[in-house]
C-alpha cells in the first residue's frame, strides 16, 4: 500500500507513525512546504488529561511528550483590577516546535520518508497513492481541490487575535481582559518551557479597526501589546512569528472523505483555541483513522467509512462545546461589563459543559468563593 500524507505537522507526523508502524511493508510520505525546523505559533496546551488516549496504545510517545510538558493545576482570571483563581482546571503545554520533533522521530523510526521544504500545488504533484491524507491545516489544498465533493462550510468569528510568545514564565494559564480608552483586550498567556510562554492576544472587531491593527507590521502589533500587556510582562518582551491579526475560521465538512482522500485536523474541522483541544483532536483524528484502515485491510472506502461513523459523534461533541465557547470571546467585551465574580462565572459556563454541581466538587474553593461573593452582595 502506498499512503501520501500532505502536511507535516502533529497530526501529519503521528498518522505517518502509526499507518508505518501497523503496516511495515506499505511506503508512507509526508511532504510538508516548511523545514524541519519551522512552526507556526510557540507552545501547544492541552487538558490535563487530552493525552491520555495515547496511553493505551502508545506508551513510549506518550513519555517522550510528558518529560518535556509543563503542568499546573490552576486557571486564574484577571478583570476589573481583582485575580481570581480557578482551581482545579488542570493543563499542560508544551513547546510545538519539542512535539514536532518527537513525532518527526517516531515516524521516521517506523520507517516513514518526510519530505520538508517542498510546496505542493496539485495533488498529482504526489504520484498516485492508495490513500492520501489531508493533514494540511485551515488552508488545506486536499480540502480545497474536493471541496463541493466535502461539503465545506467556512464562517468566521468577528474578533482578532495574534499569535505572540513572551520572554518569561506565568506561573500558570491565566486570561486577563482589560477595558481602556484604546479598546477591549484580551491575552490568553501560558507557559511552555521553563522561561517562555504562549501569549495570544484577542480584540474586538471595533477595537481592531479604532486602533488601526490591519495596517500595522507585526513589529507595530507587538509594541502597542507590549503596552497594553506592559503590567503582566513585567518587563518581559513579546516575541513575533507569523503574527499576524486573523479571524478565527469554524470549519465544517458534510463529508469526511472523497474517494481515496480523507481530511484530518484542522483540515476538517477547527475548535477554537479557548478550549484548548485543537492538536489533541488532531492527534485523536489519525489514531480513529489509523485503527479503521487495520479493521478494514481490503478496503480503503470501507475504512474511510468506518472512521467518520464512529469518530464523528466525538468530534461534533467537542466542535459544539467549542463553537460555544468562541462566541462568549466574541462577545467578551459585553461580558465585561459584569462585576468580576460574575464575569468569571459566566466565563466558566462558557461552553454549556459545567453545571453548578459538577463545578462545586470541581473546583471547591472558586465556587466557596463566588457563593461567599453573591451572599454579600446580596446583604448590601
Amino acid at each position: 500500500m502506498k499512503i501520501n500524507i500532505l502536511g507535516g505537522g502533529p497530526a501529519g507526523l503521528y498518522a505517518a507513525y502509526l499507518l508505518k508502524r501497523q503496516r511495515p511493508e506499505s511506503t508512507v510520505h509526508v511532504f510538508e512546504q516548511n523545514d524541519a525546523n519551522t512552526t507556526f505559533g510557540f507552545g501547544v496546551v492541552f487538558s490535563d488529561q487530552a493525552l491520555e488516549f495515547l496511553r493505551v496504545s502508545d506508551e513510549e510517545t506518550l513519555a517522550m511528550i510528558t518529560r518535556d510538558l509543563e503542568t499546573w493545576r490552576d486557571i486564574e482570571l484577571r478583570v476589573h483590577g481583582q485575580e481570581i483563581r480557578l482551581d482545579g482546571v488542570g493543563f499542560t503545554a508544551i513547546a510545538r516546535l519539542k512535539l514536532l520533533e518527537i513525532l518527526r522521530q517516531r515516524a521516521e523510526e517506523a520507517g516513514a520518508i518526510l519530505t520538508n521544504q517542498r510546496v505542493i500545488s496539485s495533488l498529482d504533484e504526489m504520484g498516485e497513492a492508495d490513500l492520501l491524507i489531508g493533514a494540511d491545516g485551515v488552508n488545506s489544498l486536499v480540502r480545497r481541490t474536493h471541496e463541493k465533493a466535502f461539503g465545506t462550510r467556512i464562517e468566521y468569528f468577528d474578533n482578532r487575535f495574534a499569535w505572540f510568545g513572551a520572554t518569561r514564565a506565568f506561573e500558570r494559564m491565566t486570561q486577563t481582559f482589560k477595558k481602556l480608552p484604546q479598546g477591549n483586550f484580551n491575552a490568553h498567556h501560558y507557559r511552555y518551557t521553563k522561561s517562555m510562554s504562549t501569549f495570544l492576544v484577542e480584540v474586538d472587531a471595533e477595537t481592531f479597526e479604532k486602533n488601526g491593527f490591519g495596517d500595522m507590521s507585526e513589529e507595530q502589533s507587538r509594541r502597542i501589546c507590549e503596552e497594553v500587556f506592559a503590567e503582566e510582562l513585567s518587563g518581559a518582551s513579546l516575541v513575533v512569528n507569523r503574527s499576524h491579526w486573523r479571524r478565527f475560521p469554524k470549519i465544517s465538512n458534510e463529508r469526511w472523505s472523497v474517494g481515496n482522500c480523507v481530511i484530518v485536523g484542522d483540515a476538517l474541522r477547527t475548535a477554537h483555541f479557548s478550549i484548548g483541544s485543537g492538536t489533541r483532536l488532531a492527534l485523536e483524528d489519525v489514531q480513529a483513522l489509523a485503527k479503521s484502515v487495520a479493521e478494514h485491510p481490503g478496503s480503503i472506502a470501507d475504512a474511510l467509512a468506518s472512521f467518520e461513523e464512529h469518530r464523528r459523534p466525538i468530534v461534533e461533541k467537542i466542535t459544539t462545546a467549542a463553537n460555544q465557547s468562541a462566541k462568549w470571546y466574541d462577545d467578551f467585551a459585553r461580558h465585561m461589563e459584569l462585576p468580576a465574580w460574575e464575569f468569571a462565572m459566566n466565563y466558566i459556563g462558557r461552553s454549556g459543559r459545567i453545571d453548578p454541581e459538577r463545578l462545586a466538587t470541581m473546583s471547591p474553593q472558586f465556587f466557596a468563593g463566588y457563593e461567599a461573593w453573591r451572599a454579600a452582595s446580596a446583604s448590601m
